[in-house]
């Protein structure tokens, strides 16, 4: 479900989110979407890889590719071990994303998911899926399909274009 098609969705209804941290920030993505937590693991890094993937690791007899939220959001890379959520659509590429640490779930109301602010830089708003205001602070949803490997590959981000990693530009 698009974001637009959330915030058009019956208000009193109840999302689950997963929250968890990169940086200072705060975030969520709906816990439907999310197949398993791994906490806290190294990744191996992938020569020539993308910047924004963070390695890969082991996952159930396979090699799951893992995406670096930091770097997404232009944060310094975390060093050591972080947490990974496995994320994947039905049908689609099953990545993780790793984040500097996992909150927990939180349940809101879906109407209350308010549309990105036009101030955002173009990174913010090729990422984020509109936010929530918590007691705490602001929320920012994502939606895994615009962190996919894939996705994040043709995105135009700095540093995620075939162009740039072929010439050596970030």
């Amino acid at each position: 479900m698009s974001s637009a098609d959330e915030m058009g969705a019956n208000s009193n209804e109840m999302v689950s989110l997963c929250a968890f941290r990169a940086g200072p920030g705060l975030f969520g993505v709906d816990t439907r979407e999310i197949r398993e937590e791994l906490g806290a693991v190294a990744p191996q890094r992938v020569p020539l890889a993308p910047e924004y993937i963070a390695g890969v690791v082991p996952y159930r007899g396979e090699v799951l590719t893992t995406v670096s939220l930091r770097v997404l959001l232009g944060l310094e890379r975390g060093s050591g071990a972080s947490c990974a959520l496995v994320l994947d659509d039905e049908n689609e590429e099953r990545f993780g994303l790793m984040v500097d640490g996992v909150g927990g779930v939180v349940t809101i109301a879906r109407g209350t998911l308010e549309a990105n602010p036009s101030v955002l830089d173009a990174r913010s708003r090729t990422l984020f899926a509109g936010f929530y205001r918590m007691p705490s602070g602001l929320m920012v949803r994502l939606d895994p399909r615009r962190l996919r490997p894939s996705q994040l590959t043709e995105s135009g981000l700095p540093g995620t274009s075939k162009q740039e990693r072929r010439s050596g530009h970030r």
